[in-house]
């Protein structure tokens, strides 16, 4: 059986309360029932501080802050498939989530995430649940990964409306395994991040002088 590491990361501060966390959950277990290896990661338990755009990862690889991105990153790279999870907060990602994407301007330069598998979920009270889902599957396809599907539910005043997504869910977490066990392949998204690839290296072609652990990322890249 191919060796398959899936984690997800639930965006919501509700933590096991969290109806984001359920829809997580039942990825996860999706992709253990076919194979994989699972790992849920609450950003709200995480000591994880605001960006500042001091650019200074562009050129060492690392961010200065001592806190727990270098883990969780690390986390994510070792990773064949990556769920994130958020519910909508004002048309948007919780802060919780936004605070660790936002660490991770180095990895859409150096498109870190090419070769992995990734999906969304998330849940409203009352609407746009969709759309984050959708918002949260374009960051990892912006970070170089392919994406599967997504679940979104507007709860509204059916809370047993859950229970159905939980089984979406749970068979997007099964898709998820499938398509890392099979190495799939999404023509569409390949354009993508073939564009992608040749503006980050035209991007930090161009800051070469100093962005030195990006340049030579990609010139290491380009030698394989």
């Amino acid at each position: 059986m191919i060796k398959m590491e899936v984690i997800g990361i639930n965006g919501s501060p509700r933590g096991r309360e969290s109806r984001t966390g359920r829809l997580l959950d039942a990825v996860l277990r999706g992709a253990e029932t076919a194979g994989a290896s699972v790992e849920r990661i609450d950003a709200a338990a995480l000591d994880i501080r605001f960006c500042t755009g001091c650019t200074l990862c562009y050129d060492t690889g690392e961010c200065p802050k001592k806190d727990d991105y270098a883990n969780t990153l690390d986390k994510m790279l070792q990773a064949d498939g990556i769920v994130l999870g958020s519910p909508n907060y004002i048309n948007n990602v919780t802060a919780q989530m936004k605070v660790l994407l936002d660490r991770m301007a180095d990895v859409i330069h150096c498109q870190r995430f090419v070769g992995k598998y990734g999906c969304a979920v998330s849940t409203a009270g009352g609407s746009g649940a969709g759309e984050v889902a959708t918002y949260l599957n374009s960051v990892l396809r912006t970070l170089g990964a392919d994406t599967i599907g997504a679940v979104g539910i507007d709860l509204g005043a059916d809370p047993e409306a859950l229970f159905a997504a939980e089984e979406q869910a749970f068979r997007l977490g099964q898709d998820l395994a499938a398509a890392i066990a099979e190495t799939r392949r999404y023509p569409e998204q390949e354009t993508f991040h073939a564009e992608m690839a040749d503006r980050m290296k035209a991007l930090v072609a161009s800051n070469k002088e100093r962005w030195r652990h990006e340049y030579d990322h990609w010139n290491a890249m380009t030698q394989n």
